[in-house]
């Protein structure tokens, strides 16, 4: 690379952990997701919780942990009012009646002064809750540092989850792809096989020695040189065992307990088992992860090598997780001048009085109830997993930062990154895999033959499709086209409907 030596300012940039401080604010402006993010994260489980994908689910967690326990303190002084209302008509129908008639005006006075301690109790909350958000998304401390820990256990397992190199996926996963979570689908294809049996050329005449080599060699040579020859900094490549969910008790050390959630590491020669010799729905992948500025959009390619004598392919998956959904950019608008905060903090104080004290009582007594409801379902199904033996799908569904994406999110840079994200990898991968059979003096003339088929395999990003074609060495001709589906949906593998975000519980 050639070296200018120009002297030019530094454009603003986004934040590396943008995601998690936007995600950190939205627990504290929404309650329902505050709630869902808490049961999500740390509650009690059996099946493994999705990727983080460029979430600190620690920081996350902890956040939402305030906002529940903020709304849960909220809930009981509003039931406490909400039972004194009817209590103060009661105590003053009986005083007209049958006592002193000046318990007449607590009939009177209760309800109104019921409303005007409500009033100010809502807008005190939703002012400590704007507060907290803008400080946890503007503020220059870590959000991990602005929120006290949940519990020891949690955050183990959350730390250990951003180090994962095992997954188990759901079953019914198995119909569609392993790759749970990895948002919505690019390409999935099985590359054309090359000849690797053929040794190449010596300098001088004659053939030069073959080196053996097998699948884990590969990978490990992949992964280790993805990032310099693609060009993507900050790229995360890792291999990692995916597991067919009902499976993952048949390896001890992924579900050493039967009756408690799956870990999230194991031991290496596990990993690498899966690339020598794939087990009962057990492989192994090399993962390839790129994340764009800020965490807005991620590309993932899932890679495995298949060698059978004497030919090798490469299975190749990519997808693709929009920005986040427009609702978790609330952050942005809240008003922060003076007149104007009070202003809508007045408003939204006046408009919620009345829900907020009518729905008091039951808000608890639904969260109890769910708390109830999921505790029994989890007595009875560690019951059955005991005492009946069952076979338990350990997997995951899917992850929090696939569902709260939406394609109408992406905008032209986004579309255009994801793009050159996914021909950047796809070119590296044949790199590295030329030089890797170059260095094993092996012949390449069949890898030359297999690359012009691979390179005119097509792709979809959103509502972009096209073939993605490489030119003469290495360069990228782009050759998408940009257009609705043929019934004026999504073209062909695009995403759902946008917003399909998980449905907001109900507390």
């Amino acid at each position: 690379m050639t070296v200018t030596g120009r002297s030019l300012p530094s454009l603003p940039q986004y934040r590396t952990d943008d995601v998690t401080r936007r995600l950190s604010a939205s627990v504290h402006l929404d309650d329902d997701f505050a709630l869902y993010v808490d049961r999500m994260l740390t509650g009690d489980r059996l099946n493994a919780l999705g990727l983080s994908l460029g979430i600190n689910f620690v920081a996350l967690a902890r956040h939402a942990r305030v906002a529940t326990r903020r709304r849960a303190a909220l809930d009981r002084g509003l039931a406490c009012l909400q039972t004194a209302v009817p209590l103060a008509l009661l105590l003053g129908v009986w005083g007209l009646v049958n006592g002193p008639r000046s318990l007449g005006w607590v009939a009177i006075f209760g309800p109104l002064g019921a409303c005007a301690i409500t009033w100010i109790m809502v807008r005190r909350h939703e002012a400590r809750s704007r507060d907290t958000a803008r400080e946890t998304f503007l503020g220059a401390a870590k959000p991990e540092q602005t929120a006290p820990p949940v519990e020891q256990a949690a955050e183990a397992a959350l730390h250990e989850l951003k180090r994962a190199n095992v997954l188990p996926y759901a079953d019914e996963a198995a119909y569609t792809r392993p790759f749970v979570g990895s948002g919505e689908k690019i390409k999935e294809v099985v590359w054309q096989p090359i000849d690797v049996s053929r040794p190449a050329d010596a300098p001088g005449g004659g053939k030069l020695p073959l080196r053996p080599f097998d699948v884990i060699d590969l990978h490990t040579y992949v992964a280790r040189h993805m990032e310099g020859i693609s060009g993507l900094q900050g790229l995360r490549a890792k291999n990692r065992l995916y597991v067919l969910g009902s499976n993952a008790h048949l390896i001890p050390e992924l579900v050493p307990d039967r009756t408690r959630r799956p870990g999230a590491r194991i031991p290496s020669q596990f990993v690498q088992a899966g690339l020598r010799a794939p087990g009962a729905g057990m492989r192994t992948h090399l993962c390839l992860e790129r994340i764009g500025e800020g965490g807005r959009l991620i590309v993932s390619m899932y890679l495995r090598a298949i060698l059978q004598p004497p030919s090798l392919t490469w299975e190749v998956a990519a997808y693709a997780i929009p920005p986040l959904d427009g609702r978790f950019h609330r952050v942005d608008r809240l008003p922060v001048a003076p007149f104007e905060r009070w202003w809508d903090l007045v408003r939204h104080a006046t408009r919620r009085t009345g829900p907020e004290l009518r729905g008091a009582l039951g808000r608890i007594l639904r969260r109890r109830r769910w708390v109830s409801d999921h505790e029994r379902t989890l007595a009875r199904t560690r019951r059955a997993i005991t005492k009946q033996h069952i076979r338990h799908d350990y997997g995951a569904t899917g992850s929090l930062r696939e569902d709260l994406g939406a394609w109408d999110e992406a905008g032209y840079t986004d579309r255009t990154d994801a793009q050159d994200f996914l021909f950047r990898l796809q070119q590296g991968v044949l790199t590295a895999t030329e030089r890797f059979l170059r260095d094993h003096h092996i012949d390449t003339s069949s890898y030359d033959k297999a690359v012009q088929v691979i390179s005119t395999q097509t792709y979809n990003i959103g509502n972009v499709s096209g073939p993605s074609n490489f030119g003469a060495h290495g360069t990228i001709l782009l050759g998408g086209q940009q257009g609705p589906g043929p019934h004026g949906g999504p073209a062909p593998g695009g995403p759902g409907p946008a917003g399909s975000g998980p449905p907001a519980p109900k507390p």
